[in-house]
């Protein structure tokens, strides 16, 4: 008999640890049921995660703790049938708490037999809704990092065309030059060969285009007249809009200065015209304009000069609105748009310190407004024609490119210069030896160990009063250059190379 009844402590105790231990578990929901699903047991546990003491919920059906949704759709049945059946149930999913609010549930069920008989369910429940959502961040962030190494090869890519693209409309503009100088009176010719003119104006935009996505253009801020920029590129901008619809300007001659990369204004310009002019197939009035503008009041108040481009054609769908500046998305049909325009617009906007403002209402039109913050130097003096430089002397020509190396040549020729070419960094090293070398013209990306930047420094340590221009279509290298090398961007013109050249120390 004692032994019996110190057997029944030890079961008692035994009993009681465990239940002591169960209902003191705080981070599981700890708890037990029926076999019809109804909660005959509860710890401290379930009281945090799930909000109800036990009072309230012994003796309650466990399908409370389901969405509406789930328990329609007989969920909490299905889960003690399939525990049954199968010798457990494992799952994760929405739970509800005692006031309403979701958690992010990882629950099992366990069946409990006793002679063979079922007697009811062991239920653990753990909130893992932190877990969760740190997971979601996580794949969130990886989508976004394949996003972008998608983008980051796609930029490659475009940064590679455009530099072999500038290579082929620097020979298509410096032949154009040289034809020109050889036509006296022949019409037809001078069309063809102002369309060719054109075209390669229009293809340099494009490569401005790609260059801007790809960021791998060479920004070349200074501070400018808007009113004179604008007038400069109004041929062109008659000339991109055909002879369907009219194009008006209303530019405030004492517009403030900015201070922007010119031939990104001129290709925004460029973009924003024919952009406007595809909006009006039946034809239509495009204004540019020009005014200064103050937002905001007091000390916060910021001087802007605001240049739009209103047309009069059928307006952006408002659930478009939010994409247009996105690359590569477009409206046009397959062939008339590439999608890159008004993201250089956006990426110039911004790249200036200023933003871009689109309003529009279908069948009413569109106004498209860079912002441009105000600048408080003089803007620089510009002129597109040839400067004359009083000069001669030597120039050492390093350019890989066999074509581009001829163009090169005519046109430093034109301006009175006698020219050696040489292909590569390391046999211009050799050929600086030389005596008579007054000037260097070298292309920044080149093949072999040394690039043209690396090669203007080596030659500032043999001849520091020497002075280099470089040259490029793009370049992750002409980053560094800026302040310490004076840089030209294909493809040039005559003039642009005249103007370089008279601006270099001597």
């Amino acid at each position: 008999m004692v032994q019996i009844d110190k057997q029944q402590r030890d079961l008692f105790e035994s009993e009681r640890n465990f239940r002591l231990l169960v209902e003191g578990v705080a981070d599981y929901a700890l708890y037990m049921l029926d076999p019809t699903g109804i909660i005959t047991s509860w710890n401290i546990g379930g009281q945090r995660i799930k909000g109800y003491s036990t009072e309230e919920i012994l003796g309650q059906h466990f399908s409370r703790f389901y969405t509406e949704t789930d328990r329609a759709n007989g969920k909490p049945a299905r889960a003690l049938g399939i525990a049954r059946e199968q010798g457990r149930y494992e799952e994760e999913g929405w739970r509800v708490r005692k006031d309403g609010t979701f958690f992010w549930a990882s629950v099992i069920i366990d069946p409990i037999y006793e002679g063979g008989r079922l007697v009811g369910f062991a239920k653990i429940t753990r909130d893992i809704t932190e877990r969760r959502n740190a997971q979601l961040k996580l794949e969130q962030m990886q989508k976004h990092l394949a996003e972008s190494q998608k983008l980051d090869a796609l930029g490659q890519l475009t940064g590679g065309v455009a530099h072999d693209f500038n290579n082929l409309l620097m020979i298509v503009s410096g032949s154009l030059h040289v034809l020109k100088k050889g036509i006296s009176n022949a019409p037809k010719l001078e069309r063809a060969i102002a369309a060719i003119d054109m075209a390669t104006k229009r293809g340099a935009a494009l490569t401005s285009q790609l260059l801007t996505f790809a960021r791998r253009q060479s920004v070349n801020p200074e501070v400018v007249n808007v009113a004179a920029q604008i007038a400069e590129i109004r041929d062109v901008l008659h000339t991109g809009i055909g002879g369907a619809s009219r194009l008006t300007f209303d530019v405030d001659e004492n517009a403030w200065p900015v201070r922007v990369d010119v031939a990104e204004l001129e290709t925004a310009l460029v973009n924003l015209v024919i952009n406007a002019r595809d909006a009006m197939p039946d034809g239509g009035t495009i204004t540019v304009s020009a005014r200064n503008r103050t937002i905001g009041e007091g000390p916060d108040a910021i001087d802007y000069v605001a240049v739009s481009v209103h047309d009069s054609g059928t307006g952006i769908a408002p659930d478009i609105q939010g994409k247009i500046f996105d690359p590569f998305f477009t409206t046009k049909p397959v062939g008339k748009g590439t999608g890159l325009g008004l993201s250089q617009v956006h990426g110039f906007a911004h790249q200036a310190g200023g933003t871009v403002n689109v309003e529009s209402e279908l069948g009413a039109g569109t106004r498209v407004t860079l912002l441009l913050p105000r600048e408080g130097g003089e803007p620089e003096v510009r002129t597109p024609q040839v400067a004359k430089v009083n000069r001669s002397g030597t120039v050492l020509l390093v350019e890989d490119n066999p074509d581009v190396a001829s163009v090169s040549c005519s046109l430093l020729e034109q301006l009175g210069y006698t020219v050696r070419r040489v292909a590569d960094a390391e046999t211009a090293l050799v050929e600086i030896e030389l005596d008579g070398i007054d000037l260097v013209f070298s292309d920044i990306v080149m093949p072999g160990k040394m690039d043209g930047l690396s090669l203007a420094h080596r030659l500032k340590e043999k001849r520091p009063n020497l002075p280099i221009l470089l040259v490029t279509g793009y370049s992750d290298a002409a980053r560094n250059v800026r302040g310490t090398f004076p840089i030209l961007r294909k493809p040039y013109e005559i003039h642009q190379l005249s103007e370089a050249i008279a601006k270099l120390p001597r």
